[in-house]
């Protein structure tokens, strides 16, 4: 998923200031389950923006609503006559789902109430971690479905480097090693010698090097369709 944190109130109010009414946006999705974005943050924080604006005299209406996704226009279009009774609206998604709004709301302007952090999983209750940068080049079947990419402080793609200790990370000792797992992975899958392999300098060109990124998919793309070549 992509997991995300909200912004302290402070900045958030600071964002907001001149605004009347806004609407507090949240999503269904990636930030519900890492409990950013949800319609319980959405509530909690419209409810502080309101209560911080009456006690500092500077009342602002706030509203809320949530959508399944934020990212995707087909979720969004239905509220392009209700965004016309505010100001601005300040949404509880991604950095892709700020961007969509702001795509396709143009004359609205359009907030971020979370910091995006990154692609990763809950390790316990109220714990996420990174597993994903989205490289473009996966490499986890050559490492047992462990990322050398986005669990080693360093990228090494040929065995750990000489400063990791009792399966911990020299970077933070809070981090476990990426390799010494990648190693565990193996021996309990029978691929030790597939390890013994040198790889190659990574082909970085498929990752974030050359700019925003774009699938096209000619098998599922509408007759008449001239979205290709849009920023």
């Amino acid at each position: 998923m992509i997991v995300a944190e909200q912004k302290n109130l402070l900045e958030i109010r600071k964002m907001l200031q001149g605004r009347k009414k806004v609407l507090a946006l949240g999503c269904g999705t990636c930030v519900t389950v890492c409990l950013a974005g949800g319609k319980q943050e959405t509530a909690a924080l419209a409810s502080s923006l309101r209560m911080a604006g009456r006690i500092d005299g500077e009342p602002l209406a706030v509203e809320e609503a949530i959508v399944q996704r934020q990212c995707e226009w087909e979720y969004i279009d239905p509220l392009a006559k209700k965004l016309e009774e505010y100001d601005a609206v300040l949404s509880l998604g991604c950095g892709v789902g700020v961007q969509t709004l702001a795509e396709r709301f143009p004359e609205k302007r359009i907030f971020p109430a979370l910091n995006t952090k990154f692609m990763g999983m809950p390790t316990s209750h109220g714990v996420w971690e990174e597993r994903c940068i989205g490289c473009g080049n996966c490499v986890l079947d050559k490492t047992g479905g462990v990322c050398p990419v986005s669990r080693c402080a360093k990228q090494l793609f040929n065995g750990p480097c000489g400063g990791s200790e009792d399966g911990h990370c020299e970077v933070s000792k809070g981090t476990g090693c990426a390799w010494h797992n990648i190693w565990q992975r193996a021996e309990a899958l029978g691929m030790v010698d597939a390890l013994m392999e040198i790889t190659p300098p990574k082909d970085w060109s498929t990752s974030r090097d050359g700019g925003p990124r774009r699938i096209v998919r000619d098998d599922l793309r509408l007759p008449g369709d001239e979205t290709e070549g849009k920023a």
